[in-house]
């Protein structure tokens, strides 16, 4: 199977294929949630901050004997555990978290810290070097400003603590292993956490790198869908004069008495009739002859249709097709559905013109369909660049457009199309659709 066939052109801007981009959509929704990804960390590093709080107060009040303001510094963790409880309601409804609000959590966090350090010993407090936690959380999460405002605070904070030591002296023989306390647990959870941060990071550019080549590749599809509009208006002409002579020849006796040239005649016809069909598709596909636009149909059957109609334009000796839906459903039948699977069954009528293998299967809420040929299969640069266009091994230029063009509708209608070698030989190709990117809306309401 070979990635070819550029005349069949599916143009995703088809009346279905439009409603049906909110797929496309969709997938940048992720992007607008990257924020409250961000803030998830936030709130668990919160949880942590609220137990170590606990063992720490309670460890240093009755185990050093050290005398703390347990009721003042109860009143602070009780605070922070409420505005972590209203962040978890908070950010578990909404799909955007801002710069200013990540900025604004952390803000609460330096001064929880800034309060219970000052009534455990000030600057004394081994725990004061906490801050860089958050001067490196600040400096990943935010932006420039945020970070450096965040950095700004927590030193002021910190020099606030050497002035202001708090009511309670932390004696020097505990400093050294308070130190080597904090350390260990800002080191750890900077390992931790930046490095959930930075995956979280890498995965939202990951998207941002997939959207724009999505992007280019749909713009690269408008400009080609202009292109074949243009040439399918110009095509027009010299087809109905082609077929008007071809008229007329059939009744001239010079024709009519030779019965091999009237069956070549016949012949010329119907390759004229699939000429004109591909032209009526691409002006379909873009936007125009709405007489014809798309109109209900049972899934089964319109696979039916379509692979009856394949088969009568196609030279195919062994043609197996299997259709195993059982449980039917009603469907919109679109120009540009159509084309994509016909984009595909080309594509394996090239490449082993002597068997090609239909088969479609409903698997839950999805539409499967798979076509598999006996030819030389996909080299490994095809499979690693499968659905770029001018991705062929033919050498023709233009070559290559098939299937590019049919993964594009097939995402376009929230879908997605995978190829593969066959181990007994040649290739395949599974499509596979959502059923409710086939059925409109108004369709559903009729019920």
């Amino acid at each position: 199977m070979k990635q070819d066939n550029p005349p069949r052109i599916a143009n995703p801007n088809s009346s279905k294929i439009t409603k049906n981009k909110d797929s496309l959509v969709s997938m940048s929704a992720p992007l607008a949630s990257i924020g409250v990804v961000n803030m998830h960390p936030l709130i668990q590093l919160r949880w942590i901050a609220v137990v170590g709080q606990i063992a720490t107060i309670v460890f240093v009040h009755y185990v050093f004997g050290i005398p703390l303001p347990l009721p003042v510094m109860a009143v602070v963790l009780a605070c922070l555990i409420a505005f972590n409880l209203m962040s978890m309601l908070r950010w578990r409804r909404r799909d955007e978290v801002t710069n200013g609000s990540l900025f604004f959590a952390l803000l609460v966090d330096v001064t929880s810290l800034t309060a219970q350090l000052y009534l455990s010993g000030g600057s004394a407090n081994p725990f004061v070097f906490l801050f860089l936690l958050q001067v490196v959380l600040g400096a990943v999460l935010l932006r420039s400003w945020a970070s450096w405002t965040i950095a700004a605070i927590t030193t002021a904070c910190f020099v606030a603590l050497t002035i202001w030591d708090g009511p309670v002296h932390i004696p020097d023989s505990y400093y050294l292993p308070g130190l080597l306390i904090c350390f260990v647990l800002d080191a750890a959870l900077l390992v931790v956490f930046v490095n959930r941060i930075s995956r979280i990071l890498r995965a939202r550019d990951a998207r941002l790198a997939s959207l724009r080549q999505r992007a280019a590749e749909e713009e690269h599809i408008v400009r080609m869908g202009l292109l074949a509009s243009g040439a399918a208006h110009e095509l027009g002409t010299p087809l109905a004069t082609i077929s008007v002579i071809l008229g007329d020849w059939k009744r001239m006796p010079t024709f009519t008495e030779q019965p091999e040239l009237l069956q070549d005649l016949g012949e010329i016809q119907a390759q004229l009739n699939r000429c004109k069909a591909i032209v009526t598709g691409i002006l379909l596909s873009a936007g125009e002859m709405r007489a014809e636009s798309p109109h209900r149909s049972s899934l089964a059957g319109f696979l039916d249709e379509l692979v009856a109609g394949w088969r009568r334009t196609r030279p195919i000796r062994d043609f197996g097709y299997t259709n195993r839906i059982a449980d039917d459903v009603t469907i919109v039948s679109d120009e540009g559905l159509k084309q994509m699977i016909s984009n595909v069954l080309d594509n394996a009528l090239e490449a082993s013109p002597d068997w090609v293998e239909f088969d479609c299967v409903r698997a839950g809420d999805e539409l499967i369909l798979r076509v598999g040929d006996r030819g030389p299969g996909f080299p490994a640069s095809i499979l690693a660049n499968f659905g770029r266009p001018y991705q062929s091994s033919k050498g023709r230029p233009g070559s290559g457009l098939g299937l590019f063009l049919s993964l594009n509708v097939a995402r376009a209608l929230g879908g997605n199309i995978v190829a593969e070698n066959r181990e007994q030989g040649g290739a395949a190709v599974t499509m596979t659709l959502p059923l409710v990117s086939l059925t409109l809306e108004e369709t559903e309401n009729e019920r």
